[in-house]
């Protein structure tokens, strides 16, 4: 990762501003157009990625749409069940409060970042998440965008699949509860996902991996 990229946009507004991972959306899209939905990645993506990112306190990047906050969105297979996580209505994101979701992970720190590996960031918010007892292989299935609403207009997912050998799975964090679901029970549940996971629903399914 390019040191000279790794630098604060903004003096943050209180101490408990934590300084998170961001792209700036004309420099991620100036070759492409911005899409919604969920694309095949390139290894030049995942490196442009890591080598463009700056850091910026999350007060900010919330409301900023001139960038993107990279999210590592992991969804856990187990024997074609999924791990569907419940927001509670504690939730510190508000806007999401309630819903159901299959992504693993959240935003990523500036104290978090060792080295430019997109999984190893992954894995490391899911070890912050989770307790798995298991082994699982990772990979990075696709890029996501959706700028059709508020919460989508300021993120970016990297879209990973762990795959794993274990249903030994729990939540960590107070604010979600969850349990693994077949597909059948997780498409009831789709009208009540966060827009992210009703998109990672439908790649599953039409990729034959659901």
């Amino acid at each position: 990762m390019q040191n000279n990229r790794q630098q604060s946009l903004h003096q943050p507004t209180s101490t408990h501003s934590e300084e998170i991972v961001v792209i700036k959306r004309s420099l991620f899209f100036k070759d492409k157009n911005a899409w919604n939905g969920i694309i095949p990645h390139t290894t030049e993506d995942i490196n442009f990625l890591t080598k463009n990112v700056s850091f910026m306190p999350r007060c900010h990047a919330e409301t900023d749409t001139q960038y993107k906050q990279i999210i590592p969105y992991m969804l856990f297979l187990f024997e074609k069940k999924l791990f569907v996580m419940q927001r509670k209505h504690s939730a510190s994101e508000q806007r999401l409060a309630g819903k159901f979701s299959l992504g693993i992970g959240g935003h990523i720190r500036q104290e978090d970042i060792k080295n430019s590996n997109i999984i190893d960031w992954a894995n490391r918010e899911f070890q912050e998440e989770i307790t798995y007892q298991g082994s699982k292989t990772v990979k990075i299935i696709g890029l996501l965008n959706d700028d059709s609403n508020d919460v989508g207009k300021v993120h970016l997912g990297i879209i990973l699949l762990a795959q794993a050998n274990s249903d030994l799975i729990s939540i960590n964090n107070e604010h979600k509860s969850g349990t693994l679901l077949n597909r059948d029970e997780c498409l009831a549940l789709r009208p009540y996902m966060e827009s992210w996971s009703q998109m990672c629903l439908d790649f599953l399914i039409s990729e034959k991996i659901l």
